[in-house]
Parts: C-alpha cells; sequence; structure tokens
C-alpha cells in the first residue's frame, strides 16, 4: 500500500532531515507521483525509492517491497565484476578461448577447444579479433589430419540456464544456453524469404538445425506473424506464422543449447575448409555442477586467443541489455578457485551486498542478467547499492556502462525531455514486469540516486510510461 502523508512527514521529522515546510513539500510531492503512478492499469505493483545526494529518501513507496528486478539485475552482476575481478580494463588473456591438439593410446590426433569464459569469441567470415579460425590456422598448420573435435567447456559448471527461467524463452535469443566456451553469442540466424502468395516462404539457416516449414506466404501487404519453436535440446525448428508476399526477408534469432558442441560443430567446417581431413565425430565435454574442476591439462596449448578487456563486456551488459554475456560474467565471479558455478558467482554477489550494507532480506538472486522470475529485490536495497557504487574508486567507470537518457535503450523514453542527456539507467523488461534503476540529475543539478519498478503490469499496459513522467516531475521539483 502506498503511503500517506503522515508517515512521509514522520520518516522525515525523525531523521531530522528538513524543516516542517520542506517536509510538507515532501509529501505535497509524494502524493503527485502516487497519483501519476496510478493511471497504470489496476493491479500494478508499484515500488519507488529516489534520495537526495546526502541518503534522504525524497519519495518511498513500498520502498521495502520485493519485486522482480527483470534486467535490473545486471546492474549487480557488473558492480560485483568490477568490485571482484581485477584487470578489468587489459586484455582478458585469463578468458581467451585455447586449442590443443591431445593424442590417445591409439595416437590418434584430437582437436580440442577449450572455453575459458569468453563471451565475444566469434565464426563471423569478417571478423578481425577474437576469431574461432585463428584458432582453425593453427591446427592447419600444424596437421593436416585430425580425428575427433571435442568442444570443451568444463571451466564452468555445467549449468546452462539459471533457475526460474522461463522454459518458452529457450529458443529464442533472450535465452540462450550459458557456456565457458561460447560463440557468436550462441545464437543462429534464420532468414525467411516470401514467395507468391499461398506458397511456403523459403527458410535458410545453418546446416545445424533442420526446418519443419508450416509457414506461408500471405497477401501482399498483411501483417507478419512468423513465429518459430523448438523443444530444448532439439535440432528441428518448426516455424509457423505467415509473411506477406513481396516483402522484405525477415530474420529471427535462434538459440543454441549445446554451445561447446556447436563451437566444435563449427571449428570442424572450418578444418575441412582449410584441407585438414577430419575423421572422427564433434563431440562436447562438459562438467557437472557437484563435481570439481580438473586439474589444468599438461598438453601445451597450440594456440590461445586474447579477448579485448572485460571492462568493453561490462559496458555491452549494460547498454544492450546483453543476457548471455551477464550470465558468463557471474559465473567468471566463480571461477577458477571455484567451480564456476551460479553459486559462487552469487556467493561473490552477498559479499558485495555485505559490503554495501543492505538488509539480505531485500534481495535474492538466481542469475545473473534477470531472466529468473525467481529474483527479488527492494527499492531501498537498490538504492542502498547504487550509492555504495557511487563511492567506490570504480564507480564512475561503472556508472558510464549505464545506458544515457535519449540515447540507445533510453532514446524513445528521453529523447526531447528534461532528462535527456540527464539519467543514466538499466532497464529491465520481463513478463509482467518493467524496472529502471539509477542516477538522475535533477533540475538544480543535483545527482539523485532512484529505483524503480512495476510488478503483475496487466497485459497491454505501458507502466513505463507512468514511471517516465514521475521521474521527469520528480526531477523538476529537485
Amino acid at each position: 500500500m502506498i503511503g500517506g502523508m503522515k508517515r512521509i512527514a514522520f520518516i522525515l521529522l525523525l531523521a531530522g532531515a528538513m524543516p516542517a515546510a520542506h517536509a510538507q513539500d515532501a509529501a505535497s510531492l509524494q502524493k503527485r507521483i502516487e497519483g501519476q503512478l496510478g493511471v497504470a492499469s489496476p493491479g500494478t505493483r508499484f515500488g519507488v525509492v529516489v534520495t537526495d545526494p546526502d541518503g534522504r529518501e525524497i519519495i518511498a513507496i513500498n520502498p521495502e517491497g520485493r519485486f522482480i528486478p527483470a534486467s535490473n539485475t545486471k546492474i549487480v552482476t557488473t558492480a560485483a565484476a568490477f568490485m571482484a575481478l581485477g584487470g578489468l580494463d587489459q586484455p582478458d588473456v585469463d578468458g581467451g578461448t585455447r586449442v590443443r591438439i591431445t593424442r590417445d593410446a591409439k595416437r590418434k590426433r584430437h582437436v580440442v577447444i577449450e572455453g575459458r569464459g569468453d563471451a565475444r569469441l566469434s565464426s563471423a567470415p569478417d571478423c578481425v579479433a577474437d576469431c574461432l579460425a585463428m584458432l582453425a590456422d593453427a591446427v592447419a598448420a600444424a596437421t593436416r589430419k585430425v580425428y575427433d573435435v571435442v568442444g570443451d567447456d568444463t571451466r564452468f559448471a555445467d549449468q546452462r540456464w539459471s533457475p526460474g527461467m522461463s522454459w518458452n524463452n529457450i529458443p529464442g535469443k533472450s535465452g540462450t544456453a550459458a557456456s565457458a566456451l561460447s560463440i557468436d553469442d550462441n545464437a543462429i540466424t534464420m532468414t525467411v524469404t516470401p514467395g507468391a502468395e499461398g506458397t511456403k516462404p523459403t527458410v535458410s539457416l545453418p546446416a545445424y538445425y533442420s526446418i519443419d516449414n508450416r509457414a506461408v506466404t500471405g497477401a501482399a501487404g498483411s501483417a507478419s506473424t512468423l513465429a518459430f519453436d523448438r523443444a530444448p535440446n532439439g535440432f528441428v525448428i518448426s516455424v509457423t506464422g505467415s509473411i506477406a508476399a513481396g516483402a522484405s526477408p525477415e530474420t529471427l534469432v535462434l538459440s543454441v543449447d549445446d554451445p561447446a558442441y556447436y563451437a566444435a560443430w563449427l571449428m570442424r567446417a572450418m578444418l575441412v575448409a582449410h584441407g585438414v581431413k577430419v575423421k572422427g565425430q564433434v563431440s562436447a565435454r562438459h562438467r557437472p555442477a557437484d563435481m570439481p574442476a580438473a586439474p589444468a591439462s599438461q598438453t601445451p596449448a597450440l594456440a590461445a586467443l586474447t579477448p579485448p578487456p572485460l571492462s568493453e563486456d561490462l559496458t555491452i551488459i549494460n547498454k544492450t541489455s546483453q543476457n548471455l554475456h551477464a550470465e558468463l560474467i557471474l559465473r567468471r565471479l566463480g571461477s577458477p578457485t571455484a567451480t564456476g558455478s551460479i553459486a559462487d558467482g552469487l556467493s561473490v554477489v552477498r559479499t558485495m551486498f555485505d559490503r554495501a550494507g543492505v538488509n539480505p532480506r531485500h534481495y535474492a538472486f538466481s542469475d545473473g542478467s534477470g531472466m529468473s522470475t525467481y529474483n527479488r529485490i527492494a527499492p531501498r536495497a537498490m538504492v542502498t547499492l547504487l550509492r555504495w557504487i557511487a563511492a567506490q574508486p570504480w564507480g564512475a567507470r561503472w556508472r558510464a556502462t549505464l545506458p544515457v537518457g535519449g540515447e540507445g535503450m533510453l532514446a524513445r523514453r528521453y529523447a526531447g525531455t528534461a532528462l535527456a542527456g540527464r539519467i543514466f539507467a538499466k532497464t529491465g523488461t520481463l513478463n509482467a514486469t518493467s524496472a529502471l534503476s539509477g542516477y538522475l540529475i535533477a533540475r538544480s543539478g543535483r545527482t539523485l540516486t532512484f529505483s524503480t519498478f512495476a510488478n503483475d503490469v496487466p497485459d497491454g499496459d505501458n507502466a513505463a510510461r507512468a514511471v517516465d513522467a514521475a521521474l521527469i516531475a520528480i526531477a523538476d521539483a529537485n
């Protein structure tokens, strides 16, 4: 329930925060903000906390309610990386993918690609850095015949999806599996090209998947209703719906459930293209979550890639809300001294919250990206964390990773408003959930810290619009 004027005045007087007249102004502003949020559909549950530079709460609406944070979870994950991981501005030597040539008892050569948590390995033809082709070149220079090609992701525990992620998200790019050996964002692009009206469109994608094409080409000018589905760990893509005759080809992005296997599959194709004879099979090597990491291989790496600094990836995570990269960072937090598991990463997250002085009852996390519906946090807890982040030596660098009002993910929400270029915040969108937390520069020039959550949002409602209007009003009043 939204608190009334008496409660707000009581809190402010207890804190000795401001004169009574200012307390009345604050209570009046709170009432106005409550009214603006009230335009959202009935049933929407809001939580809002806004503090001034001294930490005084200007607005407090359900401040200790526990909300699903969606991609506001990435605030937590990236901040934990800044706190716990060293050398963020240096090339990511530790995370680089490696390739080895091993021999079995029969002296057969096998190619092993070893993933170490890099999120940016690429197989693109125009790749110039962090490229799988560079590893294929090294193998081709060393031998002209190999047997098996193995993708090894045992540096991390085999936990490809976090608890609480909805199964229906798995086929698409938002729910792709996490693996220490990841490539091309663990996604495959499918192109659908219309044919003549009433015929099936042409569906093209790499041979990794097969197609069950049930789609049709609709009348010219009709709306596209294309959709696809795939069973978890399945290799058949079912394409349904329609695409208009004469329309431009439509691109759909599919997820990969076994990235280590997919990376080995791509490597095999590259080796064959290089003239290397591959006589064996493609396979993947995983490590169950209850098993410790294996000792380092005694076979020297034939070649190793050096990805760009992790700071660049942390920026990608927050600026574009990249789920897979966030999940890999969470596992990096728990590696290599621990098992590279979700639990180990979340242990580091709890340490951060303890340092920030956040009540452990006010948060719970099950993943690093926010795709889990098990995640919870109170707006007061998020603001406490954000204020702690701002006080850290790395706080300004972390804030620079956030979307900016009027740009990127916040372009449509704040372009042309008083907060264009003056709000720095992470978005969050999930089923019936909208979130926005970060910092804004008020009309006075003071920086306010805020956290807003809308849960249980009815279908078709735009709770974000009400939140944006409320934040603009708060900035104008301060």
